[in-house]
């Protein structure tokens, strides 16, 4: 009786002691590994059978610990759970990246572990160790074909489930490396699913639908995790099937359902110092072929030059940048391309914005940490003293985005697809 209280207390230290736990979970895993390795398992593409050989770890501690060599396992399905996440998934990372609640993931150093839900963000309880953040790095970056090291200290990649990673090394960022997880939730697929989540009106998701269907070149603006990724989805879903989409990205995050669509993402410089492939190289790749349409993900730099150059020639397209306001989108738009060259100046991009941009949605956060289309404004072509003119179609009050009474461009395009914008801006 007495021996058997004794093992009990020490199971119930065991369950209430994270001490005690952590080294027991380090015990199992190790053990997993050893049998990952002799299977010759791929634990990313294999989980399944990790999950097996977690079991028959445990069940085979169970069975030692009837001869009181080890201490029993108290709670074997969390502890199964936390090995094959820590062996086959992301370790304590994997239930924010399962939580379909939680947006981003970010580690400022091992003992900071962020999350944000709902546009709010919060310290989490996570502490990992140096060891620990480096072993996640390197087993993300395994599965995106990309690198990071002294030469090359940041990364930006995608995870098997769509996620994106960004990566700054150790002595780029101070005292340990930063990780940003950036999770790819699949709330709206089409601007119909943003008018149910309150971030848009019918009458103005009808109106954009529209100018997506009459080939309107639409630039959309917003802070970090406004949403502007997901709203380009829910445009590029309104573009006919019979158009050819060709997109340009940093990295995949573009997902829409289209029928004939070629997606391209850049590369990195290799261990040579070569073979990069810049977000520049793919917009001009992307005119070799034969697109009916151009989405570039978002743009930075100098390809912004480019993109220009083939909304400019009659290609209709879209694509993100970062703004405070429709107004600042334009104004950074035309600064942009002076970053190709100094023999690209003003008096040439400015009148390239003007004509090459018809529409341009602002998205942003509000109080309550909800993402909502503030503005939508249409762009003239004309410029006044070197200012791009602008008239407001949609604004947001502090009730609802209402139409503002403006009109858009391009008028013939609507008629020329069988669409009375008249009609659709009265909301009939």
């Amino acid at each position: 009786m007495v021996a058997y209280a004794a093992t009990h207390d020490a199971d119930a230290s065991t369950a209430t002691d994270p001490g005690a736990h952590r080294a027991l979970v380090e015990q199992i895993d190790q053990r997993v590994r050893e049998r990952v390795r002799a299977e010759g398992v791929d634990p990313q593409h294999e989980p399944t059978a990790v999950r097996r050989l977690a079991e028959e770890a445990v069940r085979l501690h169970d069975e030692r610990s009837l001869t009181g060599q080890v201490l029993r396992v108290v709670d074997p399905s969390r502890v199964i759970t936390e090995v094959v996440a820590r062996v086959a998934g992301f370790g304590a990372l994997q239930p924010y990246l399962e939580d379909d609640e939680v947006e981003e993931i970010w580690i400022n150093k091992p003992s900071e572990v962020f999350v944000s839900r709902r546009g709010r963000h919060e310290l989490t309880s996570t502490v990992l160790t140096r060891a620990e953040v480096n072993e996640l790095i390197e087993r993300m970056l395994k599965s995106s074909g990309r690198r990071i090291d002294m030469s090359q200290p940041f990364v930006d990649a995608m995870l098997p489930d769509g996620n994106r990673l960004h990566v700054v090394l150790e002595g780029i960022s101070r005292g340990f490396s930063a990780v940003n997880i950036r999770k790819h939730a699949l709330r709206a697929t089409r601007l119909a699913d943003l008018v149910e989540l309150g971030s848009l009106t019918p009458r103005a998701a009808t109106f954009l639908e529209a100018s997506v269907r009459a080939g309107l070149n639409i630039l959309v603006a917003g802070a970090t995790q406004s949403g502007k990724t997901t709203f380009l989805n829910c445009l590029a879903a309104s573009i006919p099937g019979t158009d050819r989409i060709v997109s340009a990205e940093e990295v995949f995050e573009l997902r829409f359902p289209h029928p004939d669509w070629v997606a391209l993402q850049t590369r990195q410089t290799g261990l040579e110092g070569t073979g990069e492939i810049t977000l520049r190289d793919l917009v001009k790749e992307s005119l070799r072929m034969r697109p009916s349409r151009i989405i570039v993900g978002e743009v930075r730099a100098e390809e912004s030059l480019d993109m220009l150059l083939a909304l400019n020639s009659g290609l209709p397209g879209m694509c993100t940048v970062h703004a405070n306001s429709a107004r600042d989108a334009l104004v950074k738009l035309s600064a942009l391309p002076l970053l190709a060259g100094p023999n690209v100046h003003s008096g040439f991009v400015t009148p390239a914005v003007a004509s090459s941009i018809d529409i341009v949605v602002h998205l942003g956060i509000d109080h309550s940490g909800v993402r909502r289309v503030q503005e939508v404004v249409a762009v003239s072509g004309r410029i006044e003293q070197g200012v791009i003119e602008t008239e407001p179609m949609f604004v947001r009050d502090d009730v609802e985005l209402r139409h503002a009474g403006g009109m858009p461009p391009h008028l013939e395009r609507f008629a020329r697809v069988g669409i009375d914008v008249h009609a659709v801006l009265a909301g009939h």
